[in-house]
């Protein structure tokens, strides 16, 4: 019991102690719990400290895990951003929402979190990215980015107009968030979904951390070189190579540079910059022009080539992408010291997330889509301190599409039967669960598309991956996650696997049929 709700307990004088009890418990029983749902994009497990801590350290996000917690093993369906956006809102695979790549419409038809939510008597409120294209529904109040928005002096569309404010986004969006939850209606619970632009290309950091790692040396991923043999085409196919794919300009922040001298590639790196960085005030650029300058001319004197200019592109891609999570980690400490003094923090579950993972050098790569593990693992830390265990789950498979049944759960909403995810409101509060699914299903089809990731599908279990590559490919992997964790040895061919392969298969057929 509180110190709080026992003071109140003490003075009353019409209800006996034991009445009293009584009444506390069957109110804590059947009270909503306000829930926060904070979703990143594109923001790797690894480059949260309390799940790695090599790259950057993270304390809100590492506080909140010691609070409530962690969970190791959660995967997103879809690693592209808006059909794990549309799996997350209705608890569904891709095949079943529709919403199969960035190109599609989500079907506001279609019954949603939010929307149940608020039919239960929930305040609902969106405020940052959106991404599906038609207006949100379920929000009794929204302030959302158009598709994917701006870093700095970013417009927003509201249910009246669209407006820009001045400032960083992550800033911004924090601050509204906090001016919601104080105007709010006190008689209700609330949902309030505060989803960040950041960390998604092109990494533009604040003004406050533009100087982060600036001396430093960040650790290479082991497999930045991978010569991608003994694994499908896919893998060398793709289009998202740091060295070979990222723009010296628009994503390393190399500038000025002469247009003259750019192939066409960097030509249109410097075209998506110029729009990027014209958003900035004259003061703002005068600033990012003074933080990259010295970094940048001693690039230019350099001239470095081959593995020396690949590895200098990596350092200036992670040292941008690292700051942008800064400002998100910054932005949680701001929103959990608000819960604390409004008295909120016993009574709101408090939720982050992203919508997929990313690869932070892994293969020599940025971006996600592919089922390779740094793209499709995705951080989730939960923090309820009336109603969770604190700890780390990594014993059970969770996937985006049990986000949803998981908060009606925990809301005490009845869940739709069409739902094809799983609550795991069980799993966290430390129960023992008889049965729960010992694999999972991942599809990606965004092809013909940016990156050039062929489109595949598979099967993870705890042990072992199986993908199938088809379209324009038919070319099947196979990895044994335990020994080979790095996911670059192909065991699709090795007869010790022989065994290991038909059960997936036979297992993935079947998960074809049961998912539709």
């Amino acid at each position: 019991m509180k110190r709080r709700e026992f003071i109140k307990l003490a003075t009353a004088s019409s209800l006996t102690l034991s009445q009293q009890l009584a009444h506390l418990a069957c109110r804590h029983k059947t009270r909503r719990p306000n829930i926060i749902f904070i979703m990143s994009d594109d923001h790797a497990s690894r480059a949260i400290s309390c799940y790695d801590d090599t790259l950057i350290r993270t304390p809100n996000l590492d506080r909140l895990a010691q609070e409530g917690k962690r969970v190791d093993l959660f995967f997103c369906t879809n690693a592209i951003c808006a059909p794990s956006r549309a799996s997350i809102l209705t608890g569904q695979y891709s095949s079943r929402h529709g919403v199969v790549d960035n190109s599609q419409e989500f079907k506001p038809s279609q019954a949603t979190l939010p929307e149940l939510l608020q039919q239960a008597g929930y305040q609902t409120s969106l405020i940052g990215k959106w991404h599906l294209k038609t207006a949100p529904i379920g929000f009794d109040y929204y302030l959302i980015l158009p598709d994917q928005g701006d870093y700095y002096n970013p417009e927003f569309i509201d249910k009246s107009h669209r407006f820009q404010l001045p400032g960083y986004v992550t800033s911004i969006l924090t601050s509204r968030a906090i001016d919601w939850l104080k105007s709010r209606d006190r008689q209700k619970p609330f949902f309030l979904c505060l989803h960040h632009k950041a960390s998604h290309r092109n990494w533009m950091p604040d003004i406050e951390f533009l100087s982060l790692f600036r001396d430093q040396e960040l650790p290479v991923p082991k497999t930045f070189f991978d010569d991608y043999q003994n694994r499908c085409p896919a893998a060398s196919l793709q289009e998202m190579r740091i060295a070979d794919h990222s723009y010296l300009t628009y994503d390393l922040k190399l500038f000025p540079l002469d247009d003259k001298q750019l192939n066409d590639h960097e030509q249109t790196g410097l075209a998506y910059w110029n729009s990027v960085f014209s958003r900035l005030t004259d003061d703002q650029k005068k600033i990012w022009e003074e933080a990259y300058r010295e970094e940048n001319e001693e690039f230019k004197r350099k001239k470095l080539e081959g593995p020396d200019l690949a590895l200098w592109k990596y350092q200036r891609y992670i040292k941008d992408y690292l700051r942008t999570v800064a400002s998100i980690d910054k932005s949680l400490g701001q929103l959990l010291d608000y819960l604390d003094q409004a008295g909120l923090s016993d009574s709101t579950i408090v939720i982050y997330t992203s919508d997929q993972g990313f690869f932070l050098g892994e293969h020599g790569w940025f971006d996600k889509r592919f089922m390779y593990e740094p793209s499709i693992k995705t951080p989730l830390i939960i923090r309820y301190p009336d109603g969770l265990e604190k700890g780390v789950e990594k014993d059970h498979l969770l996937l985006n599409i049990d986000l949803a049944p998981t908060i009606m759960d925990v809301a005490g909403i009845d869940i739709p039967p069409d739902i094809q995810g799983s609550s795991f409101k069980r799993l966290l509060q430390g129960m023992k669960v008889s049965s729960w699914r010992e694999s999972i299903y991942y599809h990606y089809y965004e092809y013909p598309g940016v990156h050039s990731v062929r489109r595949h599908y598979g099967i993870r279990t705890k042990q072992h991956k199986l993908i199938h590559y088809y379209n324009d490919l038919d070319c099947w992997e196979l990895f044994d996650l335990e020994k080979d964790p790095d996911e670059v040895v192909n065991q699709f061919s090795n007869p010790e696997y022989q065994s290991v392969k038909e059960v997936l298969q036979n297992r993935l057929e079947e998960m074809h049929r049961e998912i539709g």
